[in-house]
């Protein structure tokens, strides 16, 4: 409830409504059959995935101005928004579509390794419309993190990134990112759960009928300490920010669960911490230096 009027609720309890995008994933999980999937859209992003509960889960650059807790929805994805952008990468069987977070105002940019997976040309589109090449500074698969440079740009606007060890569950989040291709959309939750273990695993997937052949890399992902959300997140949402009510990223968004007939959201997602996954992306942006 609202402080000053308990008896009217803030903006970001509001009653959601999600997207039912579809994926290319479905697997027997965890007790009721869910499955877990990539959060890339796109028919080269899908990997297999499992999900383990192990036991007891429950536990930068320039400062977005005027940000604070107090912060209505609306301000915080408007602070956001020009610092997420949407990612197109051409592959040998198509083109796959993901999201990015912009790390410096160079170009350079924070994504998921499984949306550059396989990439012949990646083509990143900013929030006010314009659109440029890119090259892959490099993946780390292990981590699903990779970080890409836009080229020609530098007068990007690099996101806020926040302390994902302070989180706690409960805490409220947005996700920020292009879900099934729509730009800069905008969806709303909680932290449902810390320290959340994702594998996602490197065998075929089941990939719907005419999207057979489709996946453009294999690779081997455990996420040992993933943020569990319950903002919607569909496909296209992988390598999209995950925001704090201060307008802070803590998040990279990777992953959504499915269960039975539902290929799409179902209040169930995963990010990687913004403080892993800024770790590694620093060590792939000092090696392409290098």
């Amino acid at each position: 409830m609202n402080a000053d009027n308990p008896h009217q609720w803030p903006p970001w309890e509001q009653p959601r409504h999600s997207l039912l995008g579809t994926t290319r994933r479905k697997l027997a999980a965890v007790g009721a059959a869910t499955a877990l999937a990539l959060g890339a859209g796109g028919a080269g992003a899908a990997i297999a995935t499992t999900l383990t509960d192990k036991g007891i889960v429950y536990s930068s650059p320039t400062t977005v101005t005027g940000t604070s807790a107090k912060n209505t929805t609306a301000q915080v994805a408007a602070a956001v928004q020009p610092s997420v952008v949407s990612i197109q990468a051409q592959t040998s069987s198509g083109v796959s579509g993901g999201s990015g977070v912009i790390l410096r105002s160079d170009g350079t940019i924070l994504t998921n390794a499984h949306v550059v997976s396989g990439a012949r040309q990646v083509t990143v589109k900013l929030a006010d419309g314009r659109t440029a090449p890119a090259e892959i500074l490099g993946a780390d698969t292990t981590a699903d993190i990779a970080v890409v440079k836009a080229q020609n740009l530098s007068d990007l606007k690099p996101a806020t990134l926040g302390n994902s060890k302070a989180l706690a569950v409960g805490d409220t989040v947005l996700a920020v990112g292009s879900p099934l291709g729509l730009d800069g959309s905008v969806t709303s939750g909680i932290v449902s759960a810390l320290n959340r273990q994702v594998n996602e695993g490197n065998e075929q997937p089941q990939l719907p009928p005419g999207l057979q052949g489709q996946l453009s890399q294999q690779q081997q992902t455990v996420i040992k300490n993933a943020i569990q959300t319950d903002a919607a997140i569909n496909p296209g949402n992988s390598g999209g920010a995950l925001v704090n009510a201060a307008g802070q990223v803590i998040g990279v968004n990777t992953a959504i669960a499915t269960s039975g007939g539902s290929n799409g959201n179902i209040g169930v997602g995963f990010a990687i911490p913004t403080d892993s996954a800024k770790k590694t992306a620093d060590a792939i942006i000092a090696g392409a230096s290098a």
